[in-house]
């Protein structure tokens, strides 16, 4: 029985490792990398295993800033209510395709340009 048991934890491990998207899937070095997994752009990917990847950059790199930089020192802040993710990730997506000579900057100095235009903090 406990083989049995085994056996089935295995397989269920091993299907659901068959399931996850590769590493090339979900690059975001980059600022192109990162709004073509924001904006549902990567063939062959369940799209919410790609927005939630997307989101998770998003919430991180704020999480990261919020932890990191004293108020006084911070050039973005969030209004309250803040926007949702969702919200954030298309105006990114709509933000680098009217600057398309962001494409290739870092993907996080990217997503703090676009937030420091659009919730700059207000002194």
């Amino acid at each position: 029985m406990r083989i049995a048991a085994f056996l089935a934890i295995l397989l269920t491990a091993v299907a659901a490792q068959a399931q996850q998207p590769g590493r090339e899937n979900f690059r975001a070095a980059t600022a192109a990398d990162l709004a073509r997994v924001c904006s549902a752009g990567v063939s062959g990917v369940d799209p919410n295993h790609q927005l939630a990847f997307c989101h998770g950059v998003l919430a991180g790199a704020y999480g990261y800033f919020d932890t990191t930089v004293p108020a006084a020192d911070r050039f973005v802040c969030l209004p309250n209510p803040s926007p949702s993710r969702a919200k954030i990730a298309d105006g990114f997506v709509a933000w680098l395709k009217a600057r398309p000579q962001y494409e290739r900057d870092g993907a996080i100095d990217a997503l703090f340009r676009y937030a420091a235009e659009a919730f700059p903090c207000k002194r």
